[in-house]
């Protein structure tokens, strides 16, 4: 047995065999070859057997989640039957004498570099296709196999050195019990999906690669942030019996799904979900949630290898919304940028990515991708009702551009005979020091404020959420952060308008006093946390919380603040 720590990033224990994520090493050496015929027979086959797997993995994926997300493999289906691409590898072989990997690692970087130069959108996204669909075959002429967790059909822990949200997005949750990575953290995308997908996460363990082989029996525990690899009999039984406490309490906070949430003074509360696709919704009413108070748009722009249609995106708003029935759903325009990434998109690489071309600025680059989104956004707006806000303001200017366009395209669709809601809440989200300081004159401009304190916090401190060297900085709790988030709500209020926290301090068990000290209006926060978050408030009392606000706001370090917190809290 060994034991390897790491951070605790979704609760929960799991127990099963490892599945080693990792991409096989391709070298592709060039070789002269002197039977021609066999070398084409070879490409052949190995285009065949791409063919059969992308086939599988495409029905695979239509049956587990939906015929969009398996429209990609379609597309590269058409690559493999392309006979311009086809010939053109052929031709190579046959001319040059050169072995079939080699020959299809030079025509496709040909026809990639091509594609990528092309001023049409439509044909620079064939180069991602390309780009996938030749690797594929590659890994069948080298006898490697690619790693796909949609094709898992046995219960697994994947072990990473770290996920991108696309591959936590598309995890099957029936066989994937959890996952544990070297790199990341709490706030990491990875770790998000993870809670809204309830399945244990350990992240940030560093070495976990090193240490785990694959198939190898080991446990994660998502409470304290262990992995025990080769466990023993007697290890396995204590944690099968931590599982069952855990779905026993689990058992209890399912008792609260249908009760109002109200403080132990009878003050209620909002309790919201985050969400980052439609798949999500059964989560979060299973969960209780009176409503959804950050859905996160770009995860229909992931995982793909072009940009969602606007009819895509209308039918996935209108799923919500109409799943929602009449509560509240407050959706954000796209945030790509930082930790995420479109390849489509070919923007160019940035040094600072979480400082550079993200969220609002990139859609005023790609305007008319923001423009599709909204279009979409405003057709569905009549089946629900929809609230939308923009993220990483940070000037007034922004947040007004951002509004002139948004009513730009309500008007073009009236015009053309489309029925929209007369009216749509705007909001905000605060993420950056210039917006929260200035959170006077942006209340004046918008209809509510949606704290995104995981971007706040780094922003503030000038730490990388995601650099474990300054792991460190990443202080919720900091007095600084209490203090802009207190001006945020007070200046909201002044203009009677409410205010959310959607970070993850909306979720946690500290954050949550502070938050009802400070008069927040609305949590929002992974469904999961929802009845835990309940439970929580029923026994805190609003007034007594507000009581230690002047305390909390003078205090010099986090670690005073989280002590007298948990000093008085109930026991």
């Amino acid at each position: 047995m060994r034991i390897l720590n790491g951070i605790q990033a979704s609760p929960g224990i799991a127990i099963a065999k490892a599945y080693r994520l990792e991409e096989p090493e391709m070298k592709v050496d060039k070789e002269e070859i002197t039977n021609k015929e066999f070398e084409i027979q070879r490409f052949r086959e190995a285009i065949q057997g791409a063919k059969h797997e992308l086939e599988k993995i495409m029905k695979h994926t239509e049956k587990t989640m939906g015929a969009d997300k398996a429209e990609i493999f379609g597309a590269h289906l058409l690559v493999l039957e392309d006979p311009e691409l086809l010939t053109s590898i052929e031709q190579k072989i046959d001319q040059e004498s050169v072995n079939a990997e080699y020959a299809t690692w030079e025509i496709a970087d040909m026809f990639i570099s091509m594609f990528e130069a092309m001023e049409n959108e439509y044909m620079k996204e064939r180069a991602a296709d390309i780009r996938d669909v030749t690797k594929r075959v590659i890994a069948h002429l080298l006898g490697v196999s690619l790693p796909n967790t949609s094709m898992i059909s046995e219960p697994v822990i994947i072990v990473a050195n770290d996920l991108t949200p696309s591959d936590t997005a598309q995890l099957n949750r029936q066989f994937v019990k959890g996952f544990v990575t070297g790199g990341g953290g709490r706030t990491s995308h990875s770790a998000i999906m993870a809670r809204s997908l309830e399945i244990p996460a350990v992240v940030g363990t560093k070495t976990v690669m090193e240490h785990v082989k694959n198939g190898e029996q080991i446990i994660i525990d998502g409470f304290e942030g262990k992995v025990i690899i080769d466990p023993q009999a007697d290890d396995v039984t204590e944690y099968e019996r931590k599982e069952l406490a855990h779905e026993a309490q689990k058992e209890e906070w399912r008792k609260l799904v249908h009760k109002p949430t109200v403080t132990e003074d009878g003050t209620h509360m909002i309790l919201a979900a985050n969400i980052g696709t439609p798949q999500d919704i059964a989560s979060v009413l299973e969960n209780g949630s009176q409503g959804i108070g950050l859905y996160r748009t770009e995860f229909l722009y992931m995982g793909r290898d072009q940009l969602p249609t606007e009819e895509e995106q209308f039918e996935a708003y209108r799923t919500v919304l109409e799943s929602m029935a009449g509560k509240p759903v407050v959706v954000r325009t796209l945030d790509i940028g930082g930790d995420k990434e479109l390849p489509y998109l070919n923007l160019s690489k940035e040094l600072n990515p979480f400082l550079g071309l993200r969220a609002i600025r990139l859609c005023f680059v790609e305007e008319r991708l923001f423009r599709i989104q909204l279009r979409a956004l405003w057709r569905a707006s009549v089946y629900g009702n929809l609230k939308v806000m923009f993220p990483m303001i940070a000037t007034l200017d922004e947040l007004r551009q951002a509004k002139a366009i948004f009513i730009e395209e309500k008007e073009k669709l009236q015009s053309e005979g489309t029925h929209v809601a007369d009216r749509i809440e705007v909001g905000m989200m605060v993420e950056t020091p210039s917006s929260a300081v200035m959170a006077d004159l942006f209340a004046k401009e918008v209809d509510f404020f949606s704290i995104g304190t995981n971007d706040l916090i780094q922003y503030t401190m000038a730490a990388d959420r995601m650099n474990e060297n300054v792991s460190y900085l990443y202080q919720p709790y900091h007095p600084a952060i209490l203090r802009l988030i207190n001006h945020v709500i007070q200046a909201a209020h002044k203009e009677d308008k409410w205010v959310g926290v959607c970070g993850e301090l909306a979720g946690d068990s500290i954050g949550i006093p502070l938050l009802l000290a400070l008069g927040v209006d609305e949590l929002s926060m992974s469904a999961t946390s929802i009845l835990p978050a309940r439970s929580q408030i029923k026994n805190i009392s609003k007034d007594k919380a507000a009581s230690w606000k002047r305390d909390i706001l003078h205090m010099k370090s986090m670690e005073e603040v989280v002590q007298y917190v948990k000093e008085r809290l109930p026991k």
